[in-house]
């Protein structure tokens, strides 16, 4: 299946992988017909899916399962009158219905919008209206429902609510629809088919400043995450892959979905509500997931529990993204298990960017080196290439190609798009530094990086050297407002288990950090939290922190 879509697989080193690399797109490439039904059609029995959830609830889908159930779905959704084109927002958590959904709208030609359930009925009402949202397909949810049923009266185009996982007055049951739909489905032909390309997924980042932004894909999208599955996660035919991640972020699709199953891996879902370390380390060892790829924060309750009690052998690769890894998490881990964690950057609107690949030797606390296909520099603030060691924003150059997998824009907003992706240079909005061995090292956003006293500190290295502090089990580093200073430095601390706050641990963790790094980064206000502000997906909230210290 992998090799008909890339030029090679196997290669001596980096600079062969990064010179040599190349992903080969067909015409008019859709992921549900080409990858999923084809390989329902080879080898029907092939593993796909397997999920459980918190309450042991335990189902397993093989391909065959999967283009039957894609057919239904897109059966019920085409009686509906949903065609090529319409928007259908997808409220699923981490129901197993999520993923036969999202293929019947890419057999359709559909856009899909997954979303998390943290929505509100602002949220709703807003994405709704910003996409011309035609359908909603939810988790059934007393919450999640209520906050759909009060977005509706101002939202006119949306026609269609569907349930899933229940039943309620107004709303079609997904289930009871997909159980009585018919098998077999007429693929659409002419007009009607989707070309490369078509808008397949639409996603709405988190929005720290201003509204949220619609980042569009299009049907070449799944085939840019080759290089996210194959070379960063190392995912293995007939293995099992964990992806840490609700269905309403980007990173489902990164990892849960597209390139797993085209390098032959089976995706693991652990449908949970909240985290607990010690119940997803006993998943790792009972379901002998192979391949894992989380958020660092996940890591880090990881190594504060004895790893020896839990069976990992199973696992043959560990990745980590969402936010830069800390170098204590990386020794730590490997200290206990002997797995090196392979760091790796990205965003919504690209595929995997900079990573560790396996020809490389991780340098923990650095995101690794430039995919292929990517052609990545560092600029100041007047456009001009970084020397090694000097601070600069992460820009992907499209003069000569644009990535396989990078998005097409922001959806409806051209203006938006312009001002981050001009003259073929897109302006990621993060800092980062590079070494002299072609190393990338992450510092923050741009928005992030504090000034302090004519100083510019970046957030990372001050959580870094806090968190190789016994005391600290979770920190945040904010700019807070100073009127002498500008800016400080401000440390949001959970501490860890047997520490309690006190002014005295408040000037130990200073005189570390002065230690650790320059004096001057070291933070004037510490503040101890019993948690920080998240997302969904795991990735600290600094945003929430300066509103609430601006205020």
């Amino acid at each position: 299946m992998l090799e008909q879509y890339v030029s090679r697989l196997t290669f001596t080193d980096y600079e062969d992988f990064y010179n040599n690399f190349e992903i080969k797109i067909p015409e008019r490439f859709n992921y549900a017909y080409d990858v999923v039904d084809k390989i329902a059609e080879q080898d029907p029995n092939k593993r796909a899916i397997v999920w459980c959830n918190e309450k042991g609830d335990e189902r397993i889908f093989n391909f065959g399962e999967l283009k039957e159930l894609s057919n239904k779905a897109a059966n019920f959704f085409r009686n509906l009158g949903i065609k090529k084109g319409d928007p259908v927002m997808l409220i699923l958590k981490r129901r197993y219905q999520f993923w036969y959904a999202l293929l019947a709208l890419h057999k359709l030609g559909a856009i899909a919008i997954p979303a998390t359930h943290l929505l509100t009925k602002k949220d709703i009402v807003y994405r709704n209206n910003a996409a011309d949202v035609k359908m909603i397909v939810a988790v059934a949810e007393d919450e999640v429902i209520a906050h759909i049923e009060d977005a509706l009266p101002e939202s006119p185009t949306v026609k269609y609510i569907a349930l899933v996982g229940g039943s309620r007055e107004g709303w079609l049951d997904f289930d009871a629809e997909i159980e009585k739909a018919s098998p077999d489905f007429i693929k659409p032909t002419g007009e009607e088919l989707p070309s490369n390309s078509d808008i397949s997924v639409l996603y709405f980042t988190s929005g720290t400043t201003g509204m949220p932004k619609m980042v569009q894909h299009d049907f070449t999208y799944p085939l840019g995450h080759i290089l996210t599955a194959k070379f960063w996660q190392n995912v293995q035919d007939g293995g099992l892959h964990l992806t840490v991640a609700d269905t309403g972020w980007a990173k489902a699709l990164w990892g849960k979905i597209y390139g797993q199953w085209l390098c032959g891996s089976a995706v693991f879902v652990y449908d949970y509500d909240k985290f607990v370390p010690s119940e997803m380390l006993n998943i790792i060892s009972k379901y002998k997931i192979t391949t894992f790829c989380a958020p660092p924060t996940i890591y880090r309750f990881f190594i504060k529990e004895d790893l020896s009690k839990y069976d990992l052998s199973c696992l043959k690769h560990c990745s980590i993204a969402g936010e830069p890894l800390n170098p204590e998490v990386y020794y730590q881990f490997l200290k206990a298990t002997g797995l090196k964690l392979s760091e790796a950057y990205g965003q919504t609107e690209l595929t995997v960017t900079l990573a560790n690949y396996p020809w490389i030797r991780p340098k923990p606390g650095s995101m690794g080196k430039p995919s292929p296909g990517y052609d990545i520099d560092l600029v100041d603030e007047n456009g001009n290439s970084c020397e090694v060691g000097e601070e600069g924003q992460i820009v992907i150059l499209t003069h000569s190609r644009k990535p396989v997998g990078m998005f097409g824009g922001y959806y409806r907003d051209p203006e938006l798009t312009s001002k981050v992706w001009n003259n073929d240079v897109y302006y990621t909005g993060d800092m980062a530094w590079r070494d002299e061995d072609g190393y990338f090292w992450f510092v923050g956003r741009a928005d992030d990086v504090i000034k302090s006293s004519g100083y510019r500190i970046g957030p990372f290295e001050v959580e870094s050297a806090l968190l190789e502090h016994p005391a600290v089990l979770e920190c945040a580093i904010t700019a807070a407002p100073d009127e002498v200073r500008g800016q400080v430095v401000k440390a949001t601390v959970v501490l860890a288990k047997g520490y309690t706050p006190s002014e005295e641990l408040k000037k130990e963790l200073q005189e570390h950090v002065k230690k650790v790094t320059a004096p001057y980064k070291y933070p004037r206000i510490i503040e101890f939290v019993d948690e920080l502000p998240k997302t969904i997906s795991g990735k600290i909230r600094r945003v929430e922190i300066r509103e609430q210290d601006n205020k």
